[in-house]
Order: C-alpha cells, then structure tokens, then sequence
C-alpha cells in the first residue's frame, strides 16, 4: 500500500473512531438525564406518599378533635383531607404504573386508607349519635390499630421498593458512565496517534515529492547545461574535423593532384608514384576519421573485436600502455548497450590521456547473468573531489548515456588513479542469450 493510501486510511479511521466516540458520549448522557430522571421519579413517590400519610394524619387529628370538642371545623378539615387522599393515590397510581409491584401496593394502600377513612366516619358518627359513648369509640380505636399498622407498612415497603429500584438504577448508570469514559478516553488516543500517523506519512509523501521536484529541476539544469556544452562541443568537433580534413586528407589530396598534374604535363613515373602514395594516405587517413566516429566493427565483429582495434590504436597513439581483460566473444550485446560501453570506453581514455598524467591504464568489460560491467582505471594523479559530483560535458554526457539505458556510472578514486566503472542491466531475453554464451 502506497503512503498516501495509507495516510487516507488513518485519517478515514480517526474520523470513525471520532463519530463511535461521538454516539457513545450521546448514549451515556442520554442514559445520564434518564438516570435523573428516575431520581426525580423515585422523590416524587416518596413525596406523594408523604402527602397520603399527610392527609390521612390529618382526617385523624381532624376526626379526634371534633369527637373531643364537637366544632364543626373539625368536620371541614376532616372533608378536606379526604379529599385529598384519592387524588394523591391516582397520581402514585400513575407514578407506578410501570411497576406491577408497586401498583399492587398501591392497591392495598387504596383499600386499607378507604377502610381508615371509613372508621374515621363510623367514630364521627357514633359522636353524632352517642356523644358520650366512650367505649365505643376506644372499640373503633382498636379496629383503626392494625389499619394504620397496615398503612404505614405499605407505604415503607413501597419506599423501599423505590429506593432499591433508584440504586439499581444507579449502579447501571455509574456502570455505563465509566464504560463510557473509558471508550472516549481510548477513542481520542487511538485517533491522535491515527492523526500523528497520517501527519507522518503525509510528511513522508511530501518530502518524497520535494525531493523528486529537486532531482526534476536539478535534472533539467542538468540537461540544459549539457544541450549547452553539447552544441558548443560539436560546433568545436566539426571546426576540429575541418581542421583534420583541410590539414590531412586536403593536403593528401592537393599532393596528388600537383603530382598527376606534373604527370599529364611531363610524364614523369615518380609523380604518379608519389600520385598514388598520397591517394594511399589519404584512403587510410579516411578511414581512421570514419572510425573514430562510429567503428565499423561494433557493428560487424562485436564489442570486445571494436574495443581492442580501439584500444590498439589508442595505445600506439598516446604512448599509454593498456592492459586489455576483455571476453573473445561480446557479440550478442543489444547494440545501444553496446555502443553505450564504447562511448564510455572513448571518453574514459580521452580523460586519462588528457588528465590523469598516468603511463598505463587498465580495461577490464564483465559479463553476468543480469548486468554488463565495464570498467576503465588509470595510475594517474587522480581526481579532484568535486569532480565527481560537478564534472564536465564528459562524464555528464556518460550520465545521461548509463541513465538513458537504465544502468549507473560511478567514479571511485584509488590508490593511485581512478577507477570509472560502468553498469548496464540486461533485459530477460539478453540474459539468456549471455548466460548461453557464458556456458
């Protein structure tokens, strides 16, 4: 998976770990605000139970003082708080409604409040009556005992019932308020250390950019000042030919003409003689400048057969002496391969003569299954350490001429000299044909 891929797959999962954390922090306060609710909830039962207990302590005080004294607003206030006992067990009714404990409860708490209310009425009126009938009013007293036992044991065991049903509801809530927590807590580090992930690759992926923008520029800079030094270059090879052809094979040829000139007007054999000496170095002297430009036998005989005619010639030339480790049988090289090799081999020798200050050289051209390798190495004065990096059309044109065939020149100073070694891979079908070869 590429960088970029991977960046956009980190970012993709930060931001779905962020939505996850953002529904779980959406669950946990709703069930947060349900939990108060049931909290409000359990204080209302407990308040409108208070409020039943309330108006039932009511009708009874109401009730005894209007037996002890006989005023009628003891009578109002009796009517008042029995008023108030259905509707406040209706509502507790539809506080509990979801509860069928609670609901059964809240049945009994009915019927036994409805036969409280009644001896409260049966005592009124007996007063009414018999208003001096104290035994039957402590007889009804008695009968209201077990009643408001009743009453009050109901209304503790619904309370509790409330209170365990909120504690449960709480540990539940507390439960998934730290679950919550947690997840959010591992939600944000995960995401941060995904961001900080797609933060590196996506740095990686621009700085790989950058990078590649510098090798494109300097590249064309590179093939700019090369097309530049090039056309200065050939401009100086052609004045170089003209030079070589006007000092050379014109002069060769100018002899010729005076001495068949001579020959025609006086008929003197040694002017033809010499007539056809001249034509004779002027042939060679052909030969040798169409050779130099593209060797015949790279093409014919192979690269090892033109490099050691080139080699030969150049030894003889510069007073360099070589030594040749070339294969009898390079033939089956692709010829831009080929013809890259020898450029190479030219121009390395070119330097060393003009260069090195060396009195031999060696030239050694491997074959493997996959590459091609030559190398070229003088016992000169070496080179500068900048000339490496920042060197002339020369090793530039090499460069570019390796880079265009996909293989690699490196320049290695040695003791004493350098070594210029030139690589060139081979395609599958090439491999084969060497590797037979090799056999």
């Amino acid at each position: 998976m590429s960088p970029r891929k991977k960046a956009q797959a980190a970012f993709a999962s930060a931001l779905l770990l962020l939505f996850l954390s953002g529904l779980a922090s959406y669950f946990a306060t709703t069930r947060l605000l349900l939990s108060e609710d049931w909290v409000i909830h359990t204080h209302e039962v407990r308040e409108t139970l208070g409020d039943i207990d309330s108006a039932v302590l009511r009708a009874g005080r109401a009730r005894s003082g209007y037996v002890i004294s006989g005023d009628d607003d003891y009578l109002s206030q009796f009517e008042a708080a029995v008023f108030e006992i259905p509707l406040s067990l209706q509502h507790l009714r539809q506080l509990t409604q979801d509860n069928p404990k609670q609901q059964d409860f809240c049945s009994r708490l009915d019927d036994a409040t409805t036969r409280r209310i009644a001896l409260f009425r049966e005592s009124i009126q007996l007063h009414k009556t018999a208003p001096g009938n104290d035994a039957g009013q402590a007889d009804l007293a008695r009968q209201a005992v077990p009643i408001s036992s009743d009453i009050t044991s109901i209304t503790r065991q619904m309370r509790e019932e409330e209170q365990h049903l909120l504690e449960t509801r709480e540990k539940s809530s507390h439960r998934l308020f730290i679950v919550t927590v947690v997840t959010l807590a591992v939600a944000f580090v995960l995401a941060l250390e995904l961001f900080a992930i797609n933060y590196r690759l996506l740095s990686v992926e621009l700085t790989a950019r950058e990078q590649a923008e510098h090798i494109v520029r300097e590249s064309e800079e590179s093939l700019r000042r090369l097309t530049a030094r090039l056309l200065q270059l050939q401009d100086a090879e052609r004045r170089k030919f003209s030079r070589e052809l006007h000092d050379s094979l014109g002069q060769y040829l100018a002899g010729a003409k005076m001495n068949l000139e001579i020959f025609a007007a006086q008929r003197k054999e040694s002017s033809l003689a010499e007539a056809v000496q001249l034509l004779h170095h002027s042939i060679a002297e052909t030969r040798t400048i169409s050779h130099l430009l593209h060797p015949p036998l790279l093409d014919e005989a192979g690269l090892s057969s033109a490099a050691r005619w080139y080699l030969e010639g150049f030894s003889q030339r510069s007073g360099i002496e070589i030594k040749i480790n070339l294969p009898e049988e390079v033939t089956r090289l692709p010829k831009p391969v080929a013809l890259g090799l020898f450029r190479v081999l030219q121009e390395s020798l070119t330097n060393i003569h003009r260069h090195s200050g060396s009195s031999k050289a060696e030239v050694t051209l491997e074959l493997f299954s996959d590459r091609v390798l030559l190398k070229v190495r003088d016992f000169g004065k070496g080179i500068a350490p900048d000339n490496g990096t920042n060197s002339g059309v020369g090793l530039a044109g090499m460069r570019e001429r390796m880079r265009d065939l996909g293989g690699q020149l490196a320049i290695r100073a040695c003791e004493p000299g350098v070594l210029v070694s030139a690589t060139i891979p081979l395609a599958k079908s090439t491999q084969d044909t060497v590797a037979t070869a090799a056999d």
